[in-house]
């Protein structure tokens, strides 16, 4: 049975379309805001949500995510509390959703019990940043028992072990724009598309450009080199200037609509 992830991708991919993947730090500025948020995103066209798991030490984010994980961590977000907020928002929608987490928290909580959550709660996807190739082999063999997608990540660093990082992969394949951490750019490689291309050969699965991601004109600049865009850093700024003023839902569904018209 395929995945819901699987499943929108297959559907976009007959409507000649890409899909578009937002990330949100769940809890940020609270879980409420979180379930509004997912629900705002889904109407401005986001077609998986990814949300993020709050850590202390996230070493792949930069600082805009940064603040988001403190931001949520002094409201009192926990693994416990997410999951919770996770079956409300399945009360409202059917959208994929993939927690990014690092795995430290994953193996603090309990690799079995965080698997069972995520299929009794609704989750999709994992990405994990900081698994590394070996240890991933290992979680892949357990996660064999559940309907859950370990996405992985490859960078233009990854050069010869492309082909073992995406091999056996489900969902998609989480392709990291440039060298760093996440956070808004104005610029990208001229490789990026020697890069995807690299990737397409080890796998037939789809391929989604992340880090980086901004604007209307960087969606255009590259949407045809994969078959999905990820914003992330982008839509926490907005959510940043909206606990400011007020008006958080109402920022994050302009820039989302926006970003929506130009990858279509």
């Amino acid at each position: 049975m395929n995945s819901r992830i699987t499943e929108t991708f297959s559907s976009l991919r007959n409507k000649n379309r890409k899909a578009l993947i937002t990330y949100i730090t769940a809890g940020d500025p609270d879980l409420n805001t979180t379930l509004n948020l997912v629900i705002t995103l889904e109407k401005a066209g986001a077609d998986i949500i990814e949300l993020g798991i709050p850590y202390s030490d996230p070493l792949a984010d930069g600082p805009i995510i940064q603040r988001a994980s403190q931001r949520a961590l002094k409201a009192g977000t926990n693994i416990n509390a997410i999951f919770s907020t996770v079956l409300k928002i399945r009360e409202k929608t059917d959208i994929p959703i993939v927690f990014l987490v690092y795995f430290n928290s994953v193996f603090r909580y309990g690799i079995e019990r965080f698997l069972d959550n995520c299929l009794t709660h609704g989750i999709d996807g994992l990405v994990i940043p900081d698994l590394p190739l070996e240890e991933r082999k290992e979680l892949s063999e357990v996660m064999k028992d559940y309907p859950v997608d370990l996405i992985p990540l490859v960078a233009p660093t990854s050069e010869g072990r492309i082909k073992d990082i995406v091999t056996g992969a489900r969902g998609f394949v989480y392709c990291i724009s440039s060298r760093g951490v996440t956070g808004i750019r104005d610029r990208f490689e001229a490789s990026l598309s020697d890069f995807t291309g690299k990737v397409r050969k080890y796998t037939p699965i789809p391929l989604a450009i992340g880090f980086g991601i901004s604007s209307e004109e960087t969606v255009r600049n590259l949407r045809e080199l994969s078959d999905g865009l990820i914003v992330g850093s982008a839509v926490i700024q907005k959510i940043e200037q909206g606990i400011m003023e007020g008006n958080i839902e109402e920022r994050v569904l302009d820039f989302i609509s926006s970003l929506r018209s130009a990858l279509d």
